[in-house]
């Protein structure tokens, strides 16, 4: 196996698959990135075997540089290559010999790695495309930002550290929640598929990092018993479901609302940033909201430090005209800042029922924040 390629382009590869790489796995093996020198292309792929990243790097790449000189596959050590592309100063040319020792040549720079053989590196699981999704990398980002960040961080309950995912009658949906605080979307696209998975959070935020660096395009997203891939032309996350069953979420939505108010979302959440300077030292940073003589009055208090007070006018209000709830101020700082409008919707259905925060546009976002003792 030999090939040379650009430093800068295979830097930015090395550090894509690698953050699929753990060094606390058991299987030395998969500590390392493979290699693959393929005729018209050089495969990387890195796996902690819950998550597989894989980036391909086509010849005709012009960027790239990619020469293939000879066609083959190793394993090497992701620690070691990670931190030596990014101190060697000119272009790679990486040979390979029969006994998997790796020589890596950058001007004058000559470094031996002894490698692993491909063979021992475990394979991808088999997949079905048969019935793929496709969706725009631009909208599938969005949809994740706006729900992944509500999946619970404790392993009690493993169904909720991941974000439930639905296919069914050209519509495609995601929910999210720890229990305390619910994200829910629902967008229509061209698919005559069904399925139900819950994917880990952790792997839906890789996927993030790794379209971010992405050009515009469509994203493959199709599944076998255990695992959901989604795939663009350059780069594959593979990622291993969440077995169990999601809750109904929608169980969890007030079916109507006794107050309901508008108002400019900047602003208010700029007002809860600076109500939770003083909400710290409740358990769950309680900031009270007080619907009175058509304002919100925003509060907070702090036994050590003060007190903070603010009012915002109201922009529109129906229903009952007074209402006083306390809500976790950093829950309702995600939830708002989730929403990329000018307007936010806030529904109340009592003190002691959770909030619905949704943008004025449509219905097919919606967040949920339940209240919490204010004693």
């Amino acid at each position: 196996m030999e090939f040379k390629i650009k430093n800068e382009y295979f830097n930015k590869a090395v550090g894509e698959v690698s953050s699929a790489i753990s060094a606390k796995t058991p299987f030395p093996i998969l500590t390392g990135i493979k290699l693959t020198a393929c005729e018209n292309h050089l495969r990387l792929t890195g796996s902690n075997s819950d998550i597989v990243i894989e980036k391909v790097i086509p010849a005709a790449d012009e960027g790239a540089e990619l020469e293939i000189v000879k066609t083959g596959s190793v394993v090497v050590t992701s620690r070691y290559l990670t931190e030596l592309i990014k101190k060697l100063p000119g272009d790679i040319h990486i040979k390979v010999n029969e006994k998997h020792n790796v020589t890596i040549i950058s001007d004058e720079i000559i470094t031996y790695i002894n490698g692993f053989p491909a063979e021992q590196y475990p394979k991808l699981p088999e997949f079905d495309n048969s019935h793929e999704i496709q969706i725009s990398s631009v909208k599938l980002s969005a949809i994740i930002k706006q729900t992944v960040f509500a999946a619970s961080k404790n392993d009690t309950r493993p169904v909720l550290t991941g974000v439930h995912m639905i296919v069914k009658e050209n519509h495609f949906s995601c929910a999210a929640t720890d229990s305390h605080r619910l994200a829910f979307l629902q967008t229509s696209i061209a698919s005559a598929s069904k399925g139900s998975f819950i994917v880990p959070g952790s792997s839906l935020k890789e996927l993030l990092k790794l379209l971010a660096h992405q050009e515009e395009s469509e994203v493959q997203i199709f599944s076998s018993e255990s695992y959901l891939v989604f795939k663009t032309k350059s780069i594959m996350l593979c990622s291993r479901l969440i077995e169990g069953k999601y809750p109904d979420v929608t169980g969890l939505i007030p079916n109507e609302a006794k107050t309901v108010i508008k108002l400019d979302a900047k602003k208010l959440l700029k007002g809860i940033d600076r109500a939770c300077l003083f909400a710290l030292e409740w358990k769950n940073n309680n900031v009270l909201l007080e619907i009175k003589e058509g304002a919100l009055k925003i509060s907070s208090v702090s036994s050590a430090i003060g007190k903070i007070e603010e009012t915002q006018p109201l922009l529109e209000i129906t229903g009952e005209r007074e209402l006083s709830i306390s809500l976790d101020g950093n829950f309702l700082m995600d939830a708002l800042k989730a929403i990329q409008e000018e307007h936010v919707l806030l529904s109340f259905s009592g003190s002691m029922k959770p909030v619905i925060i949704k943008p004025v546009s449509g219905e097919s976002y919606i967040q949920l924040v339940s209240p919490v003792r204010s004693y």
